[in-house]
């Protein structure tokens, strides 16, 4: 690659914990870095440990203060950090894009400032807010960008209804270096600290809030425990920028009704390193994820990856990329329709056969593809400018 085709791109996340749109955040520019791009990743950071990987491309962590309590507030602060940061930043880019509403909305800001040219907005998702402050921030982070990108045909279709925008599609990736189904040595110690002994062992990664249905997945698992004892739920992960204690005490409350262990039936490990996920997978015997709501489902290619059966919803955006020979895909409103799937879906044949089948989509679904197709709407869009 010549320099004079070389872009210098920023990438925006609001977030050094591992989520869906930082993780695409990370391996999208490892990705455009490989291709010969220049990319620095900004990322509000507020514990200063930055990412828990070490990444080829440059990083630049912006210090987030302790959040205030009120969530309206809070989205203001981590917006004016942004901000705040980059107005002092001396460094120029191409290309600046974002991957969430907060980055987004310091983007719209620094541009009516003057201090960019135009930003770039990858909506993974669009989300329903009670608060006015919020919707408008929303709004304002799709409506401003000049360029909008999603990930889903199905997301695609919803900026064209509620915004009038064609956002092209980008892919998701993974990366099948860090997922696959050879054991690392990592497993044991991961069994042993977790107390996983458990026949059957099923996986969810997200942790415990309303988008990933998790009472309803709850309600199922109760159902499996009168006919396998011995069956354990694990639910890892879960920093999340909102407070979803309500639903938390909701799903605890479930727990205790519903007589579950913890520790013993019920696993909740909190947050995971980078090191240790891709482990993580691979103790368990199925993946659950009967998600209402997602922009891709990122961990769906990560269970896929490491050799795992999977269970998830029968909506958009799962259905774009999984048919049902590759994955039990049931109502996630249905908690007996969920169960009965969870059982199914430990029986040797049909698990042999959904892990078996579902390898095909990793190779449609790679970082580099994804990143090529960013350059080519970052031409675009550098090329419209230009004229």
């Amino acid at each position: 690659m010549t320099k004079q085709n070389q872009l210098r791109i920023a990438l925006l996340t609001y977030a050094t914990k591992p989520r869906g749109s930082v993780i695409h955040t990370l391996e999208l520019g490892e990705a455009l870095q490989k291709l010969g791009h220049q990319v620095c990743i900004y990322a509000l950071d507020k514990d200063g440990t930055g990412f828990d990987r070490v990444l080829s491309c440059e990083t630049q962590f912006i210090p987030a203060k302790p959040a205030l309590s009120d969530i309206d507030a809070l989205i203001q602060q981590r917006i004016q950090e942004f901000v705040s940061y980059l107005s002092q930043s001396e460094r120029t880019h191409d290309i600046y894009h974002a991957q969430d509403c907060i980055s987004a909305n310091a983007l719209a800001i620094l541009r009516q400032q003057q201090k960019i040219p135009h930003f770039v907005r990858t909506v993974h998702h669009i989300e329903d807010y009670n608060s006015p402050y919020l919707q408008q921030c929303q709004d304002r982070s799709i409506r401003e960008a000049e360029l909008c990108l999603c990930v889903s045909d199905g997301w695609q279709a919803q900026l064209q209804k509620h915004y009038q925008i064609h956002a092209p599609r980008v892919l998701n990736g993974i990366n099948t270096q860090r997922f696959s189904s050879q054991p690392s040595g990592l497993e044991s110690q991961l069994k042993q600290r977790f107390g996983l002994t458990g026949s059957p062992i099923y996986l969810t990664v997200g942790g415990i809030e309303p988008r990933k249905n998790s009472i309803a997945l709850l309600q199922a698992f109760a159902q499996v425990l009168a006919d396998c004892p011995d069956a354990q739920l694990v639910i890892a992960g879960g920093a999340t920028l909102f407070d979803y204690q309500a639903y938390r005490t909701e799903f605890f409350a479930s727990v205790q009704d519903q007589g579950i262990a913890i520790g013993k039936s019920l696993i909740v490990t909190g947050g995971i390193s980078n090191d240790e996920l891709p482990s993580l997978y691979r103790c368990a015997d199925a993946f659950v994820f009967p998600s209402v709501k997602e922009g891709w489902g990122l961990v769906v290619l990560e269970a896929i990856a490491s050799g795992l059966p999977v269970l998830t919803s029968n909506i958009p955006p799962f259905t774009e990329f999984l048919s049902p020979e590759q994955a039990l895909l049931v109502d996630p409103n249905d908690s007996n329709a969920i169960a009965e799937a969870m059982q199914a879906i430990v029986q040797p044949d049909l698990a042999r056969s959904l892990a078996l089948n579902s390898q095909s989509i990793l190779n449609y679904y790679t970082w580099e593809t994804s990143a090529k197709m960013h350059v080519e709407c970052y031409d675009q869009l550098l090329n419209a400018f230009s004229h």
